[in-house]
């Protein structure tokens, strides 16, 4: 399974895993307790077994993500923090955390911290 060597590439290798319904691919970018908000009501998917069980469901509705931006990640040591703006005007939040053999994991997701108006809304 393929790594990621700087906080910025843990988003494309998600994307990479959504786009072609990997569930084993998308929990791989996760901790083993990472944590998803999975709703506006702040409801969470904790662990690998729910994260996949939260995304089968996603795909099921929204089967690709295209046409995303990703900002610069901010880097504090081993810690970091992403965001991605998607085409419908969604932006998340990532926190990611360095490992001991050097790649990144999320263990913290907010698939909708905000809602950025956009054309596509």
């Amino acid at each position: 399974m393929k790594k990621a060597y700087k906080p910025e590439e843990v988003a494309d290798l998600f994307l990479e895993h959504f786009n072609s319904k990997d569930l084993e691919g998308i929990a791989s970018v996760y901790e083993e307790d990472a944590v998803i908000i999975t709703s506006h009501e702040h409801t969470a998917a904790r662990g690998k077994h729910e994260i996949k069980a939260f995304f089968a469901k996603l795909m099921e509705v929204t089967p690709k993500f295209e046409g995303v931006t990703h900002s610069l990640p901010i880097v504090n040591g081993d810690i970091a923090l992403t965001s991605t703006k998607l085409p419908n005007g969604f932006v998340t939040a990532e926190v990611g955390r360095k490992q001991a053999d050097g790649s990144w994991l999320w263990f913290i997701d907010q698939p909708i911290i905000s809602i950025e108006k956009t054309d596509n809304v």
